[in-house]
């Protein structure tokens, strides 16, 4: 998958020069994360890191992930519904795993006092790599599907302009011109600001629950742009200032500082970290509430590992999607090989045929955020310590995909500029809207690359680990 400058990568001082273009050109464009220093403070503030040059992407498979995404809209929003499979899927992990059982408990705790939220806001990402296979032929293999805080689709709005610019001063305006467009943060506030309209209150606010640690703040504020452009307002809240002073009125309408919360929007809630006792019970309030919550916490379990290797099993897909056997279809031929290792006989084959070929899987634990998978030798020595025990399944196994690598300078402050072999992943964002049983929005809202030197098997660019991307079709 050559890109149309390999020739560039060797002429050193038009690189550097290059290289000084694009740092600029990102702060100019906006491409922006607070410092590690200073997290909660714009005082000081640098550009996020990004490749010099677009990645070559293989126009058929950018297409059909794409295409499945819709399919996958509908997937997640039925799974969130059916009470049943996430209970039946989900109940060896509650064993051992006190972060989702926590989770499946309020979601229990609501679905018996009875939903107040009518209407449902779905944001995922879902995200692939290109498997090369035994004859070297690419194929689309989806890694995971985030259903809770799915982030970078503001940053990735801005970064085409500045590939374009790098592309120009190294002389290919051809080329630079045939980058796609692509603006999540627009897709994704057009879901928020239909869910709004939905809930049926001029007055009411979006509300985004944020993280104390708030050093990607500009990607949130894309979004939040476009819906104050909307003139949609938004406030930012943290679960302690909901704990402090949130609350529920009578027909269960949420109330911030006084103010009526028509959709609450999380960028935050997705690991065991962000949660401490009061956390915990201001999650339930904003379950309990009328508000549009993006998720629901039936959708974020929807996004758990678990639920992601149940959807491998034969049949399945076909009991959640009745009658829809093309989506299916395009669904089933994303997935990789994924392995159960639940306790009994086939948890035993699967968690020996690892330990015996470490190399070819993936161990992945029910966690979000990036850096938690298991690989390799670490991979054997931790199913060798588990191998016997419940803790196994709090894991499930999938096989590694192996994508083929290309050479490319990634920019990051305060480092060398230094070429890396890299290989690449590919996110769709996803909106969907449904009212009652009715779907009033299903679409797919634009793209996001993340490109990591090989050395580097896990963790995306919140993680410190990837950087984004722009892809070039090929």
């Amino acid at each position: 998958m050559a890109a149309p400058w390999d020739d560039v990568l060797r002429d050193e001082p038009a690189i550097q020069e290059a290289a000084w273009v694009a740092v600029d050109a990102a702060l100019l464009e906006g491409v922006l994360m607070r410092t590690e220093r200073e997290p909660n403070a714009s005082d000081v503030v640098n550009y996020a890191p990004f490749t010099l040059l677009p990645s070559a992407v293989p126009s058929a498979l950018f297409e059909q992930a794409y295409a499945v995404q819709q399919d996958f809209n509908l997937l997640v929003d039925a799974i969130s519904q059916n009470k049943e499979f996430l209970e039946h899927t989900l109940a060896s992990t509650v064993k051992v795993d006190d972060f989702t059982a926590r989770l499946f408990r309020i979601h229990m705790q609501v679905l018996e006092e009875g939903l107040a939220q009518s209407v449902f806001l779905g944001i995922n990402r879902s995200d692939y790599m290109f498997d090369c296979g035994v004859d070297g032929t690419p194929a689309l293999k989806q890694i995971e599907i985030n259903t809770i805080a799915a982030s970078f689709g503001g940053l990735t709005s801005r970064t085409v302009a500045v590939h374009g610019r790098v592309l120009k001063v190294l002389g290919k305006s051809k080329e630079a011109s045939r980058l796609l467009p692509n603006n999540p943060s627009k897709g994704l506030a057009l879901g928020i600001a239909k869910a709004w309209e939905l809930y049926g209150s001029q007055s009411a606010v979006v509300m985004f629950l944020v993280e104390e640690v708030q050093r990607n703040i500009f990607d949130q504020r894309c979004v939040e742009n476009e819906l104050w452009n909307r003139n949609i307002r938004v406030i930012r809240k943290r679960f302690r200032d909901v704990f402090e002073k949130g609350s529920l009125d009578d027909a269960k309408r949420l109330y911030m500082d006084g103010q009526e919360v028509a959709v609450v929007y999380y960028r935050e809630g997705y690991v065991p970290k962000n949660y401490d006792q009061q956390n915990w019970e201001a999650r339930l309030l904003l379950e309990r509430s009328r508000a549009v919550k993006c998720p629901d916490i039936a959708t974020q379990l929807a996004g758990t590992k678990k639920v992601q290797q149940e959807l491998s099993r034969p049949g399945t897909l076909e009991r959640l999607l009745p009658g829809r056997a093309e989506a299916v279809a395009r669904i089933r031929a994303t997935f990789t090989g994924l392995y159960s290792l639940d306790m009994g006989e086939e948890g035993d084959k699967i968690a020996a045929m690892a330990i015996a070929d470490p190399d070819r899987f993936v161990l992945k634990p029910q966690r979000e955020g990036g850096g938690n998978n298991l690989y390799g030798e670490e991979l054997r020595q931790v199913l060798e310590k588990i191998r016997d025990s419940p803790e196994r399944t709090s894991y499930i196994l999938m096989d590694k995909i192996k994508p083929q690598p290309a050479m490319n300078y990634l920019l990051r402050a305060h480092s060398p500029l230094q070429v890396s072999e890299c290989i690449s992943e590919l996110g769709i964002f996803g909106v969907y809207v449904r009212q009652g049983k009715e779907m009033v929005m299903n679409k797919a809202a634009g793209h996001l690359l993340r490109t990591k030197a090989i050395e580097h098997a896990d963790g995306g660019v919140a993680a410190g680990v990837a950087v984004l991307d722009t892809p070039y079709l090929v």
